[in-house]
């Protein structure tokens, strides 16, 4: 599980049926320096399955790969990166 920054949003003409009822969102995962300090995230951006309605500048939990896929079992969606939480706030 990672910690990411929301930076956008997806917006899709035409979705698979099985997205319906939730968000895409775009995301950047970021280092302990990046979480630490206010340097801005310069992983690489990601689409995340959002649930829970993250906003642009949210810090989020994420699960991704296989992980990300467990909590629509016994059902399949094409996702990889999930919003597992959305993060208030960060103590070191």
């Amino acid at each position: 599980m990672r910690i990411a920054k929301v930076i956008g949003n997806v917006v899709l003409s035409r979705s698979h049926p099985s997205f319906a009822g939730a968000s895409l969102r775009l995301a950047v995962p970021m280092t302990l320096e990046e979480l630490q300090g206010d340097a801005e995230p310069a992983g690489e951006e990601l689409v995340v399955w959002d649930e829970h309605g993250a906003g642009i500048g949210s810090l989020m939990a994420i699960s991704e790969s296989g992980e990300a896929a467990q909590p629509f079992r016994p059902e399949m969606k094409p996702v990889d990166a999930y919003n597992s939480a959305i993060l208030d706030e960060l103590k070191f």
